[in-house]
């Protein structure tokens, strides 16, 4: 399946190659299939390295030896005379090596033409938490999410569909209302398997048929994520509390206030017995986290109140499925008061994968908005709805009183724009860049 970090991957070597290349993400998003099919392509020569199959290099890694002895031995227990020049080595599962993850500025200082990439399941909880150095300004890091939307169309087959998308967007142009109806079909779809790559390539297999569709494929990923929960925590208690919040977030999405209450988790949660759990989630990428904006000024990001956020789920495959929503609600618009709450988490899905931070604006309350845009027009509100109903008293406050150059209304409109409001539909919530 085509990913659009594939081209981040290309910018590194390039530009980068002799800093080592970290890739953090969730389990199951793709990032083995896409680091193989990088290194494969892109490299004469591709030395693959799973720890967790090849416990040796571990310990190699463990001795009271040089960096460039443990290297040397390595290259003994693969039996290969590495060709440093022509040789990419990709490290899969390197959580499971503090000494490999600090000998990572060894690579990066030396003169010899190292080439190396990282990944792993759960490696953002443990570089926060390792007992070691971490090899600061040696690597370089990206951060991989599930399938967004755009590449749900590509492994559809949906390129002229894609290319039609975007020409409408940039021209605030209406698309034939064919297609339009056509894209709406499929993002409802999307919402139901999520980006998950083995959740696309099942409803791919099954003839496109979302009845067809294996829903025990989310479901395991869902149980493989509260078992890693037990990972790289602090004791079991804490192991518990990440559960306890993960488990909380659907109903935490339907809050009155808008907002996470540690209430809801239980009677007596309080935010200093949860804060550790937390940052568990949000290192792991399970959990994005968008913070309430105090004002409306430049840089929004200096101006957001931490104690105020709320958390959505990386999948809205996992959501609905938490939720034990039927696909055929989804499809046939049969939902109420979820419908604006999956769809909402699906455009903080979309947002996230183009690195665009999640931040909301309230008014007491008098008026909310979804989300903050800061690109180069300014502070852009964006406004979610979930279907065609478009009024909106919070917008026209929040307009009335900043005064943006424009805003965004995402919903099940056609493109447009209209009393300085660019229509988009919710399909092509992909579109939005920084």
């Amino acid at each position: 399946m085509q990913r659009k970090i594939y081209q981040e991957l290309i910018n590194w070597k390039n530009t980068n190659l002799e800093k080592p290349l970290i890739i953090i993400g969730a389990r199951q998003i793709g990032k083995t299939y896409i680091i193989n099919e990088f290194c494969k392509n892109e490299f004469k020569k591709y030395i693959y390295i799973n720890l967790l199959e090849q416990p040796e290099i571990i310990n190699i890694f463990k001795e009271n030896i040089n960096i460039e002895e443990k290297f040397n031995r390595m290259k003994i227990y693969l039996d290969k005379d590495i060709d440093l020049e022509n040789t990419i080595i990709f490290f899969d599962e390197i959580q499971e090596s503090e000494e490999l993850i600090s000998a990572l500025k060894y690579f990066n200082e030396n003169e010899k033409p190292f080439k190396i990439i990282c990944a792993g399941s759960l490696l953002g909880v443990k570089l926060k938490r390792l007992h070691s150095s971490f090899p600061v300004g040696k690597v370089k890091m990206l951060t991989m999410y599930p399938m967004d939307f755009e590449e749900f169309l590509t492994a559809n087959g949906s390129n002229a569909l894609i290319e039609e998308i975007k020409k409408c967007y940039s021209q605030n142009k209406a698309m034939d209302i064919y297609l339009h109806e056509k894209a709406l079909n499929l993002y409802r779809i999307y919402l139901c398997i999520g980006g998950m790559p083995e959740a696309i390539q099942n409803w791919l297999k099954n003839e496109k048929d979302i009845l067809k569709f294996d829903k025990t494929i989310i479901e395991d990923i869902f149980i493989s994520y509260l078992n890693d929960m037990n990972k790289y925590v602090l004791n079991k208690f804490e192991a518990s509390k990440i559960e306890a919040i993960y488990k909380s977030i659907p109903s935490q999405l339907g809050n009155v206030s808008n907002k996470f209450q540690y209430g809801k988790i239980s009677s007596v949660a309080r935010k200093r017995d949860y804060e550790t759990a937390l940052n568990w989630l949000l290192s792991s990428t399970m959990v994005h986290k968008c913070c309430l904006l105090k004002k409306p000024e430049i840089p929004p990001l200096g101006f957001i109140d931490d104690d105020y956020f709320k958390l959505y789920l990386s999948d809205t495959g996992i959501l609905l499925s938490m939720l034990q929503i039927k696909y055929n609600d989804v499809i046939l618009d049969n939902l109420t008061q979820y419908k604006g709450i999956i769809t909402e988490n699906y455009v903080a899905t979309q947002l996230v994968a183009n690195n665009i931070p999640l931040i909301y604006w309230e008014s007491g309350n008098l008026a909310e908005i979804d989300f903050i845009l800061y690109n180069d027009d300014g502070i852009i509100p964006i406004e979610v709805k979930a279907n065609d109903r478009i009024g909106s008293k919070s917008l026209n406050i929040y307009m009335n009183k900043y005064k943006p150059k424009y805003a965004i209304r995402i919903s099940t409109k056609n493109f447009g724009f209209e009393n300085n409001i660019k229509s988009i539909p919710l399909y092509a919530t992909f579109c939005i860049k920084k």
